[in-house]
């Protein structure tokens, strides 16, 4: 199937283009009235996730209402250590709950890994192969995965934290342990990110999003090698990295076989250029908070966002839309960036 609007994997892939492409993280999500209506007639998070069809549904509300180059699969990133046995809650104003953590050998030894855990995730995979029928070749369809790391980091902490200071504990008493708790979520995450694509996904994104707590020498240590087998073994589509609040590593990310670095509101373009070189594409960066202003100040702040950026540029946030921005702000940002044209 052709897709219409190829501006983002034409970006993604190097290629000249007359105008960066525009997607959001959490575009697909409470910022839309659509998504709420869903949302407010299910028991809970977990069952839009696992049902394929409200997840295709909610994943094309964003590329309706907004007319944004990209739509990303509505999932979640902890379905991987389900996946792997260790289930867990969606606790509503308070997040993802672990009732049970990673604390022995033996608990890693009973977790199931690789393809036999991916297999696991089947609603994952019809739910893709649905959106992209449905999609019709409109825009591509973006799925993902959260990091070695930050999976571990839920699986050892057994909730949200400001610190991790449980799993980074691990890291500093048993790295071991830690190493082969990491090498597990490897695996499982290569054999869940080729399904995915096997299924319709065109790019694959690595979200880690707790890169920032780590110390570059831990960075190094327990996530860059990590990230670095799951780019080289997925070959089949692009390959965008994620780190948030790693700038002490751009240079490191600028090695891995990926093809687009993901950049947080607090790295500024130019540093992160010159850090990562001229052969990958950015993707980034405007402060999510951004999007309560007013839109003509949205639209100033996002035409001096795009000219820092320059060339090799996909337009996003530096992390993930919050819910209760504005409609209109993020319609201003969106908007904004589709009427641009490079010079």
């Amino acid at each position: 199937m052709s897709t219409k609007n190829d501006l983002f994997l034409r970006t993604a892939r190097g290629e000249a283009v007359e105008r960066p492409p525009v997607w959001l993280m959490r575009q697909a999500g409470r910022i839309l009235p659509q998504y709420r209506a869903i949302r407010n007639r299910l028991s809970g998070f977990k069952e839009l996730v696992e049902t394929p069809e409200l997840a295709a549904e909610v994943t094309i509300q964003p590329v309706d209402e907004l007319g944004v180059d990209a739509a990303i699969i509505f999932s979640d990133i902890l379905v991987i250590p389900e996946a792997m046995g260790l289930p867990y809650e969606m606790v509503e104003k308070r997040g993802p709950l672990f009732p049970q953590v990673i604390g022995s050998e033996a608990d890693i030894k009973a977790l199931k890994s690789g393809a036999f855990a991916a297999a696991d995730l089947q609603y994952v995979y019809d739910a893709v192969a649905l959106t992209r029928k449905q999609l019709d070749g409109r825009v591509p369809l973006i799925g993902f995965s959260g990091a070695p790391w930050t999976l571990l980091a839920y699986m050892v902490e057994g909730s949200g934290s400001k610190t991790f200071s449980k799993a980074k504990k691990l890291l500093y008493t048993n790295p071991g342990l830690a190493h082969q708790l990491l090498e597990k979520i490897s695996e499982t995450i290569i054999a869940y990110l080729k399904l995915k694509v096997q299924s319709g996904v065109q790019l694959v994104q690595i979200f880690d999003s707790w890169a920032g707590i780590l110390s570059p020498e831990q960075y190094r240590e327990f996530a860059l090698p990590y990230i670095r087998a799951i780019c080289e073994g997925i070959t089949e589509v692009p390959v965008t990295v994620f780190s948030k609040g790693a700038w002490f590593v751009y240079e490191d990310l600028g090695q891995l076989d990926c093809q687009v670095i993901g950049l947080d509101w607090n790295t500024p373009p130019e540093v992160a250029r010159q850090w990562v070189g001229d052969g990958k594409v950015l993707q980034g960066n405007l402060d999510p908070c951004q999007l309560y202003a007013a839109p003509e100040v949205i639209e100033k702040a996002a035409i001096k966002m795009l000219e820092r950026f320059g060339r090799k540029h996909i337009a996003n946030l530096g992390h993930g839309v919050y819910p209760d921005t504005p409609l209109e702000g993020v319609r201003a940002y969106v908007d904004t960036v589709k009427a641009y044209r490079y010079k």
